[in-house]
């Protein structure tokens, strides 16, 4: 009797000696399936980029698009938190200090205003901008090359459109007087007129400027120039580019000819621009997000880039509006 309880007990040692040990085989198994998980949770990290946009108009609309495209191209999962101060100030500082609070990833700021925002708002969250004409003047960088914080991006002016532009204007269509009409709020702007200013004292010509508050104003000032210039020049001010159809109908109704900062503007009536794709400088910035939220640079490491691919274009139909026939050896694009 006692042999066979003997028996019983070792059998009864041995099943729980197996379950021991699958349990343990169990837990150990389920520790390297959690560690295979975290891993393909590190590789498909979401990241969110809050977007900050002074005001809405193609330019810029376009801008985003290539930002976005770039970010898809690198394989990255975002999510975004756009908002748009609709040119209103307040909401501009309001909007970064947001996205700021909110401690998103990156900021994509999309204008000078909404980069110099931004830029306030937070010295730790890396900022990337677009359309910015001069970051070193914004004071978003200390140099071009060498940007030295937590901004960097690429900008909307290209050394030489402006100079090719005043250049069209005599050479081609004997301009002497030459309308801007800008917000003077804008450093954007200020910055632009006061190149072409400078342009213009060895061309025996001379800028008439109309300034303005809001883009109900820009009808008014479009018309208040007339008499006065033989021309306009509508540079990449965010306040009047988002009324331009009101510069446009009254550049045509006097058969005056009307160059303008980018193209998109070209295609909604502008007579012309020595320019770029304004998705193209968006998409260069979003290379330059993807780079920053990989981890494989900072934006103190990434220069300011410029556009490329300068070129003139040429809108047909508005040229024929107003008398102007189109050379060949303009070697422009056309746009109807």
């Amino acid at each position: 009797m006692k042999k066979r309880w003997m028996t019983y007990a070792a059998a009864l040692f041995s099943i729980v000696l197996v379950l021991a040990a699958c349990g343990g085989n169990k837990e150990s198994s389920g520790s390297s399936s959690d560690d295979q998980n975290d891993d393909k949770e590190s590789d498909a990290k979401k990241y969110t980029i809050g977007v900050t946009q002074i005001v809405e108009h193609p330019s810029l609309d376009a801008a985003f698009e290539g930002f976005q495209k770039a970010i898809e191209d690198a394989g990255l999962d975002v999510e975004y938190d756009k908002q748009n101060a609709q040119n209103d100030q307040s909401s501009n500082s309001t909007i970064a200090n947001n996205l700021a609070g909110a401690g998103v990833d990156l900021i994509f700021a999309n204008s000078t205003p909404s980069a110099q925002a931004a830029a306030s708002a937070t010295q730790d969250i890396p900022i990337v901008f677009t359309s910015v004409t001069d970051a070193v003047a914004a004071e978003l960088v200390a140099s071009n090359e060498e940007p030295g914080g937590n901004v960097t991006g690429t900008i909307d002016n290209h050394p030489e459109a402006i100079p090719n532009t005043m250049k069209f204007l005599k050479e081609e269509l004997s301009a002497k007087k030459v309308g801007m009409i800008f917000n003077s709020g804008e450093q954007n702007s200020r910055l632009q007129v006061d190149q072409v200013k400078e342009i213009l004292k060895d061309m025996d010509m001379e800028v008439v400027e109309a300034s303005v508050a809001t883009s109900a104003d820009v009808k008014q000032a479009a018309e208040s120039l007339i008499g006065s210039v033989d021309s306009l020049y509508i540079i990449t001010d965010n306040t009047v580019v988002s009324a331009l159809e009101s510069v446009v109908s009254v550049a045509n109704d006097n058969k005056l000819p009307m160059m303008v900062g980018e193209f998109d503007s070209v295609e909604r009536g502008g007579l012309g621009a020595y320019g770029f794709e304004y998705y193209d400088i968006g998409y260069e910035a979003g290379e330059m997000a993807a780079k920053i939220l990989k981890g494989e640079a900072t934006p103190e490491s990434l220069p300011v880039q410029v556009p490329q691919n300068l070129k003139l274009v040429l809108n047909g139909k508005t040229a024929e509006m107003i008398g102007l026939k189109i050379q060949d050896d303009w070697n422009a694009e056309t746009v109807e």
